[in-house]
């Protein structure tokens, strides 16, 4: 008999608040969708984005595999070859995360997945989630689903995590920080070759294909300037959350923004990032 599952603490914002539970790792974790010309077709944005050189993958980005954590922690999301979209909203083949907590795969990806303390559903669109658990050692997957929870072969590696304290009475403001987008990476300042990967993040808001025109949802845009040209300005509006790009070698000042979903507004902007691209 399975030992019972200790509830997590899921906390739920709205808007440029913030929803959900959730958890992330810097090991990349791979998901086995294939790369067909209509999925290549929904992420290209510009002719300096190309394909990922990955098959669609959900991954952890901000925990460690064999990790430990005092909890409540942050846990962050990631996502190649595809994009975000609200549950109940279809975008091509977006979808919303779903942290899997101590549960395997499953086994009939024909059936949606069901609402417990295992499956922690994030169908508003976030990128990251307040986990609040007692202390023990805990194993954490993300899988991606469609707009009735039905998972597609889109899931991250197992990522094993130790909570080695519980902080009885924090608040969730001094876990989460101030609602916001952010460049993961390239890190400012960093010379790269090409092609590389850029790679989004957002605190606080939700992220979204821009088509169903879905409230308090935002999409990406982002602006690479260099000197003595036109800055080159690519749309995330399929909900995207990282990109590859093959840009012409040069300095470049990287600008993201989220934009509003519903009235094509600036909701925040991040911190612009400087690097070199390599090449001749």
């Amino acid at each position: 008999m399975s030992k019972k599952l200790p509830p997590p603490v899921l906390r739920s914002f709205s808007g440029a608040a913030f929803a959900g539970l959730l958890a992330l790792t810097g090991a990349s974790a791979f998901a086995q969708a294939p790369s067909t010309p209509a999925a290549v077709a929904e992420l290209l944005a510009h002719p300096w984005v190309i394909p990922s050189p990955r098959e669609a993958e959900s991954y952890f980005t901000n925990l460690k595999d064999g990790g430990a954590y005092e909890s409540p922690f942050v846990a962050r999301m990631g996502l190649s070859m595809r994009g975000l979209v609200p549950a109940g909203k279809s975008a091509g083949r977006a979808g919303h995360h779903h942290l899997l907590i101590n549960q395997s795969l499953p086994l009939d990806f024909k059936k949606p997945l069901p609402f417990n303390d295992k499956y922690i559903h994030f169908g508003k669109g976030q990128m990251e989630a307040l986990v609040d658990l007692p202390p023990g050692p805990y194993e954490l997957r993300l899988l991606l689903a469609d707009q009735g929870h039905i998972p597609y072969f889109v899931y991250s590696k197992p990522v094993k995590i130790t909570v080695s304290k519980q902080n009885k009475g924090t608040l969730p403001v001094s876990v989460l920080g101030a609602p916001g987008v952010q460049i993961l990476s390239p890190a400012n300042s960093d010379a790269v070759a090409r092609p590389f990967r850029v790679q989004f993040h957002a605190s606080g808001y939700n992220i979204s294909s821009a088509a169903p025109k879905a409230p308090e949802t935002g999409h990406f845009r982002l602006t690479m300037d260099r000197a003595g040209h036109k800055p080159e300005v690519m749309n995330f509006s399929g909900g995207q959350t990282e990109t590859w790009i093959n840009p012409p070698p040069g300095d470049y000042k990287l600008q993201l923004e989220l934009i509003s979903n519903t009235d094509d507004s600036v909701s925040s902007k991040a911190k612009p990032v400087t690097i070199a691209v390599q090449g001749r």
